[in-house]
C-alpha cells in the first residue's frame, strides 16, 4: 500500500501533548545507529544536544548514551560523515530511549523524485535560525543597508492541515492532528487539537498521510518516498499522489536555498536571501519512479501500446503538455481506462513549477 484509498479518509480524535518538565533532575538519552538501506550498525557518529556542550559517538554497535542531562528542550543532532544530518526535537523529563535510528546516506534522499534532491542539509535551516542579520561590512556614505532577510520558508504548506497519518510501526494510525511538513528537514510538526501544543516527528516513521487542505476543502495524499526507487536507489521526503491506477502521476516539492547576490558597491542585486519551492513530476512504474519527460515524442512513449491514442486526445482536447494542469489531464485520462480507476482530485492544486 502507497496510499490510503481516496474514499477512506479518518477524521481525527487522538491528542497528542508535550510532557511538563521536571526541573532540576538528570536522565539520560540512548539510541541506536543504522544504515536505512543495509541496515549495518552505524559506529563513530556525533550526537550532540545543539547550543550545549554535551555530545558523544556511537559506539561500534551503533549504540550511545547520553548521561546526567537536565531536564530541558533540546535539539538533539546526529551526524555522521557520507550521510544527511538528522535532528529531533526532545522534551527530557524522563529517561528516553529513542530505540533504531535509522542514516540516510547521501544520494539516497532525493534523487529526482522525492522531496530532499536538491535541498540542503539541516544545517541550513539551522543557520537561518541561529544566525543573526548581518548588516554587511560596507557602508555607503555613512549610511548602513538595511539588514538582508530569508525570504520564503521551508514547508510545503504554512498552513495547519487536519490529518489522518499511517506509521510504520504497527501500521497505526493517528488521528485528530493538524500538521505541517518541513521539507527540509523532512519533519512533520503536529498539533495538538485542544491546547495549540506541538510536537515533531521524522518523516521516516510516517508511511502515508492523508490531510484536508484547509484552504481548498479537499484531502491530499502523500506517501514516503522511502517504498519506492529512483536509479535502484531508495528516496527520503514525501510525495503527492495525483492519479492513482496503472499509471500513476506523483509529485515532488523541492525546497532551494538562494543567497543574496547583492552588490553593496554597486548597490545591484537582490539584497535578501531566498527559498525557493518547486514542484516536478513523476509517473510510477512498479516501485521506480521517472521524471515525466519534457519532449513531446519521449512523453507519448510512456503510455506504450495507447501512445497514439493519447496523443490524439491531446490534440482533440488543445492539451498543452508544458502546462502541468495539461499533464494531470493526460494521465486521468489514460488510467480512466482501467477498471476500478478512482479519481483522487478533479483538477491539479498548486500548478507552479
Amino acid at each position: 500500500m502507497y496510499c490510503p484509498k481516496p474514499r477512506v479518509f479518518f477524521l481525527l480524535s487522538l491528542i497528542l501533548s508535550l510532557p511538563l518538565l521536571t526541573w532540576g533532575q538528570n536522565f539520560s538519552i540512548k539510541g541506536r545507529l543504522i544504515d536505512s538501506q543495509t541496515e549495518e550498525t552505524l559506529g563513530g557518529a556525533s550526537v550532540v544536544l545543539r547550543n550545549t556542550p554535551m555530545g558523544i559517538q556511537s559506539n561500534s554497535a551503533g549504540g550511545f548514551v547520553l548521561e546526567n542531562v537536565q531536564a530541558e528542550k533540546y535539539t538533539l543532532a546526529i551526524s555522521l560523515p557520507g550521510y544527511n544530518i538528522q535532528e529531533r526535537i526532545l522534551v527530557l523529563d524522563k529517561d528516553l530511549d529513542l530505540g533504531v535510528i535509522r542514516m540516510v546516506k547521501f544520494g539516497s534522499e532525493g534523487t529526482g523524485a522525492a522531496l530532499q534532491k536538491t535541498i540542503r542539509s539541516a544545517n541550513v535551516s539551522r543557520l537561518l535560525v541561529e544566525r543573526p542579520n548581518f548588516i554587511g561590512g560596507n557602508m555607503f556614505y555613512g549610511i548602513p543597508p538595511e539588514p538582508k532577510e530569508v525570504v520564503g520558508n521551508f514547508y510545503l504548506d504554512t498552513k495547519w492541515n487536519l490529518a489522518s497519518i499511517l506509521l510504520y510501526r504497527e501500521q497505526q494510525v493517528l488521528e485528530g492532528f493538524r500538521v505541517r511538513y518541513n521539507i527540509n528537514s523532512n519533519m512533520f510538526e503536529l498539533m495538538e487539537p485542544e491546547n495549540n501544543l506541538v510536537s515533531v516527528m521524522p518523516g521516516l516513521r510516517i508511511q502515508n498521510i492523508v490531510w484536508m487542505d484547509s484552504a481548498y476543502k479537499v484531502p491530499r495524499y502523500f506517501v514516503n518516498g522511502m517504498d519506492f526507487k529512483e536509479d535502484g536507489a531508495p528516496i527520503s521526503g514525501f510525495f503527492e499522489v495525483l492519479v492513482e491506477g496503472k499509471l500513476p502521476l506523483m509529485r515532488r516539492t523541492k525546497a532551494i536555498f538562494k543567497e543574496s547576490n547583492y552588490n553593496t558597491a554597486l548597490m545591484v542585486g537582490n539584497r535578501n536571501d531566498e527559498i525557493i519551492k518547486r514542484n516536478v513530476y513523476y509517473y510510477l512504474k512498479g516501485k521506480d519512479l521517472y521524471e515525466v519527460p519534457k519532449k513531446r515524442k519521449d512523453l507519448f512513449q510512456i503510455f506504450g501500446e495507447q501512445a497514439g491514442e493519447m496523443e490524439k486526445f491531446t490534440e482533440d482536447n488543445l492539451l498543452n503538455i508544458k502546462e502541468k494542469g495539461s499533464i494531470f489531464q493526460l494521465f486521468t485520462h489514460y488510467n480512466a481506462q482501467y477498471p476500478g480507476f478512482v479519481p483522487i482530485m478533479t483538477q491539479l492544486l498548486d500548478e507552479s513549477d
